[in-house]
């Protein structure tokens, strides 16, 4: 996973560079989304540390959003639209990726698959550290 401030979401199409980009017709997961909410809990209840939400291998980091309440809701961010298909269900690698438990704990709040439904750039809100010196 790359970590960009800035990402190109394309209808129906997926996101611009992604592995997925144009994966198939009519495709779930045209851009996925994960709760950093979750991936808190997760890492109090494993007792990880330095530990990153990327490993979910989820397109976009969320807060303050229950996911699974997107689910076949239209729903917009930062004026592109999109349609919550399912969850993203956690698989071995959450084990491998994280920790051993992570996977169970991660079931049912695995994150969000979406289909892209407006053209339009996400923009990340994170305040990004510039390196000193």
């Amino acid at each position: 996973m790359v970590e960009v401030l800035e990402i190109e979401c394309m209808p129906g199409r997926g996101i611009r560079g992604d592995r997925y980009f144009d994966f198939k017709d009519d495709y779930k997961g045209q851009i996925t989304f994960f709760s950093l909410d979750v991936f808190d809990e997760l890492c109090g209840v494993l007792q990880l540390q330095d530990c990153s939400p990327a490993l979910a291998r989820r397109n976009v980091i969320t807060r303050n959003v229950d996911l699974n309440e997107l689910i076949g809701q239209e729903f917009e961010i930062q004026g592109v639209r999109f349609f919550g298909t399912e969850q993203c269900a956690p698989c071995y690698w959450m084990d491998r990726a994280f920790a051993p438990g992570a996977e169970e704990f991660l079931k049912g709040h695995g994150g969000l698959r979406a289909k892209i439904l407006g053209h339009g750039q996400l923009r990340s809100t994170a305040r990004i550290l510039e390196p000193i010196g």
